[in-house]
Formats: structure tokens, sequence, C-alpha cells
């Protein structure tokens, strides 16, 4: 359960589930670029003053449920999370470009839901459960 937290005049429980795939759902995240990846996404939230409380990939897309504060804005997450990952992974592995047609590694849309206490365990679950399918 995630705790209620408080800032300057208000309180507050903030989670989001997220979810977006690689371009042309191409099946990359796997081996060593999904563990990178996941250190990465992990390194960019606490950089950026947010945390990542479950993530899972496929091979084609990742799911993350974050915690954040009130201050953080949806798209100024995603857009540190894929924008930081992408350059990084491109640069570290570039037979990912290749794979991509030298193209771009996330799609450029993304999902988002809010998470209350009631769903968040549910939400977690599934997330967890990404890869036993």
């Amino acid at each position: 359960m995630v705790e209620v937290k408080k800032g300057r005049g208000y309180v507050y429980s903030i989670q989001y589930h997220l979810v977006w795939c690689v371009k042309y759902r191409h099946k990359v995240l796997v081996g060593n670029i999904e563990v990178r990846l996941k250190e990465l996404l992990h390194q960019i939230a606490d950089d950026n003053g947010f945390t990542i409380l479950e993530m899972e990939s496929d091979q084609d897309h990742i799911h993350l449920l974050v915690d954040c504060t009130p201050q953080h804005s949806i798209s100024t997450m995603i857009k540190a999370l894929k924008g930081v990952s992408a350059r990084l992974l491109f640069k570290e592995y570039p037979e990912l470009k290749k794979k991509l047609w030298c193209g771009h590694l996330w799609n450029p849309s993304y999902f988002v839901a809010t998470v209350s206490e009631q769903t968040e365990a549910q939400i977690r679950q599934y997330i967890q459960k990404q890869k036993v399918r």
C-alpha cells in the first residue's frame, strides 16, 4: 500500500500506470537490452524525482507503475523516460538502430491511467505477470 505523503500545504498520493511500445512493435527488449533498459528507467526516475514502484517488459512494450508528486506532469515524465532511454540505448547498443531501420526506438504514443488504492494491487499483479503469459 502506497503511503499518503505531505508537501508544503498539501497531502497527496499519486500513482500512474504507464505503458508504451517499441516502434513497429519490433521485439527488441530482450536479454542485455531489457536489463539495461530497466536500469536506465530507474535512474531516469531517480534523477527526475519520481519512483518506479513496479516495472516489467515484454519484447515489444513496457509497463510501469510510477509514484510521483503533484509537480510532475505525465508528459514530462514520459518525455524523460522515453527520450533519455532511447538515446542511451542507441548509444550503448548500435545494433538497435539497424533493427529499427535507423528510426526511433519508441512509438510516439503511450497509455496512462491513474491508480487508486483499490486498484493498485491489481495493477502491480498485472505488471508482474507480463512475462508469465
